[in-house]
Parts: structure tokens; C-alpha cells; sequence
């Protein structure tokens, strides 16, 4: 074991007093066990031990849930009485169904009135505001965040009373001489659909322009005096100053609201609860309808597993191309 470890025993003894450094121990190199030793020493515990709870949580109620989802939709089953194994025929049957299809277009639209207008909307008022100095700034922020803090309830029917018949939209259309335009907003084929995407627009604007505020709040100003030095007006000032900065509230922002729009239900059903017909249906109507409504709970869970897997590669996507932009 020794000629192993000092090949040259002699000379390592020769060696000793020979140079400064020759008493040094050699540095040793950290392998992949080492950095496991490290990962897991008693210094990292408490830091696990705080994530505990919250993971404990999301395992219960988030996990197992979808897990419970994902194998009830290999079923043709009632919920009530002993379902029968169908494997992926209910994903089958999704993919060739017209009014699934159909509602999956109704939520892109629904993405054009929940997620692009809003930070659109949103990205213009921080602009603007970035420009000038505004008093009662926080007074204006809460204003604007009111329709996120309202039960979404409580947003439908208050709209749907707007756009009544009778409601406030009609008789202002009627007080100034636009009569012939009123009309039964949300019973309308041609107007249901964008009716429903106003309200979505009305609602998450303000989420939109809160968070976009708080970006331009962390610009520093010589970034914005040295633009106008150089010359650079409203608008180039806003593409090459305030734009580049509010890249992660962007990301946020559309993470947000195109999510929102994908899973939208409660504000459908609501307000039009998918009609007239089928005009404003979303794939979340049909799941809630299947499950309580058809008993078709394993048609209902396979749409509920495509639609968490559509939003979640939605999501994946604007991260991806956020942080391509930032590299």
C-alpha cells in the first residue's frame, strides 16, 4: 500500500526541505461527490425544510389532482358507476370535434381582447406616463386594479346589465342620435363574442398597467435624459428606452393574461354561459358541462388535460422567447 501512495519513497524523503513550497499540501479538486456532500450538508436543511409546506401543498392539491385527471380520462365513465377502459379514444374523439375545435378558436380570440390589448393599452399609459409627472399616481394605480379585486361575479353581471336591452350602452347610443345601433349586445351572434372580450379588456388592463408602472418606476432618468439629448422623440424614446426595460413585466403580463384567457370560464358562463348557440363557447364550458352537466366526466377530463397542456407550452414559449431576447 505504500509503494502505491510513494512510488519513490527515497526521493520523497529528499524532497522534503527542498523549496518553500515543497511542505504545501497539492489543492484538491471538488469531484461530482463532493459537490453531493456539499448539497447536502446540514447548512441546506433549513432551507428545504421552508420549501416543505409549500411543496407538501402543491403535491395535494395541484399534483395529484391532475394525476387523478390525467387517469380518469382513459375512462368512458359517468361518475357514478364503474367506468369502462377506453385508453386514448377520448382524446381521439376531441381532436375530430367540431364545436371543440370551434371553442378552441373562440379562446384565441379571447387572447387578441384578454392578453394583447391589455398590454397593449398598458405599455401605451406607462409610456405616456414615463414622459410627464402625474399627481395622485397611486390614487390612479388603484383605481385602474379595481376590476382585478371584484369577484369576477360580480364583473359579469354588472356587464351584462350594461349591455342589456335597457342598459346603460343602449340608452347612450339612443341619447346621442345612434338609435338604429342599439341591440341585444350579448344575444347577438355577430356581437356576443367581442362583447365578452371588452369586459376581459376592461379587466385586465389595469393588471397590466400597474405592473408596467412599476417598471418604469425602476428606469433610471439619465437613460431618458440622454435620449432626449440625442434627439430622440416620443416614440423612439419608448422603443429604445422604456420598451427594452419592461421586458420582464411584459413576460409576466402575457403570462398572466394569456393564461387567463385560455382557462377563462367564469366570466362566460356568467354573461352568455356559451351562447347565443354556441358563439362564445370555450373549452372550459364544455368540461364544466360534460363533468356536471352530460355526466361525461371522461370526455371532460381528456379536454381538461389538453387545455393544462396548451396553456402550459403557451407559457413555455413566452418565457422561452423572453429570455432569448435577454441572451
Amino acid at each position: 500500500m505504500s509503494t502505491l501512495s510513494t512510488p519513490r519513497s527515497g526521493t520523497a524523503g529528499a524532497d522534503t526541505g527542498a523549496g518553500p513550497g515543497a511542505g504545501a499540501a497539492p489543492a484538491r479538486r471538488v469531484g461530482a461527490s463532493g459537490r453531493v456532500r456539499a448539497w447536502a450538508s446540514r447548512q441546506y436543511w433549513p432551507s428545504f425544510l421552508y420549501l416543505l409546506p409549500a411543496a407538501v401543498c402543491y403535491g395535494l392539491f395541484v399534483l395529484r389532482p391532475l394525476g387523478q385527471t390525467a387517469w380518469i380520462s382513459l375512462f368512458e365513465w359517468d361518475g357514478l358507476t364503474v367506468g369502462r377502459w377506453t385508453g386514448l379514444d377520448n382524446y381521439g374523439e376531441l381532436l375530430g370535434d367540431s364545436r371543440i375545435l370551434a371553442a378552441l378558436g373562440h379562446s384565441l380570440v379571447f387572447v387578441v381582447f384578454y392578453a394583447v390589448l391589455p398590454v397593449a393599452i398598458g405599455l401605451a399609459l406607462a409610456g405616456l406616463m414615463s414622459r410627464m409627472r402625474v399627481r395622485g399616481l397611486s390614487f390612479f394605480r388603484a383605481v385602474l386594479f379595481v376590476p382585478q379585486i371584484l369577484a369576477t361575479v360580480v364583473v359579469a353581471v354588472s356587464w351584462r346589465w350594461v349591455y342589456d336591452i335597457d342598459g346603460p350602452l343602449n340608452a347612450a347610443l339612443r341619447a346621442v342620435g345612434l338609435g338604429s345601433l342599439t341591440r341585444a349586445w350579448l344575444g347577438d351572434y355577430a356581437t356576443a363574442l367581442p362583447a365578452v372580450g371588452l369586459v376581459g379588456t376592461w379587466v385586465m388592463f389595469g393588471l397590466c398597467m400597474v405592473l408596467f408602472l412599476a417598471g418604469v418606476q425602476k428606469i433610471p432618468t439619465e437613460l431618458y435624459e440622454s435620449a432626449r439629448l440625442d434627439g430622440c422623440g416620443p416614440v423612439r424614446e419608448f422603443f429604445t428606452v422604456t420598451l427594452p426595460a419592461l421586458r420582464g413585466e411584459i413576460a409576466i403580463a402575457l403570462v398572466l393574461t394569456v393564461t387567463y384567457a385560455l382557462r377563462n370560464f367564469d366570466l362566460v358562463w356568467n354573461t352568455t354561459a356559451g351562447g347565443p348557440g354556441e358563439s362564445t363557447s370555450v373549452p372550459s364550458v364544455f368540461i364544466y358541462q360534460g363533468a356536471f352537466l352530460t355526466r361525461e366526466v371522461g370526455a371532460a377530463s381528456a379536454l381538461s388535460v389538453c387545455l393544462t397542456v396548451l396553456v402550459l407550452a403557451v407559457t413555455a414559449v413566452i418565457m422561452r422567447l423572453v429570455r432569448g431576447k435577454e441572451g
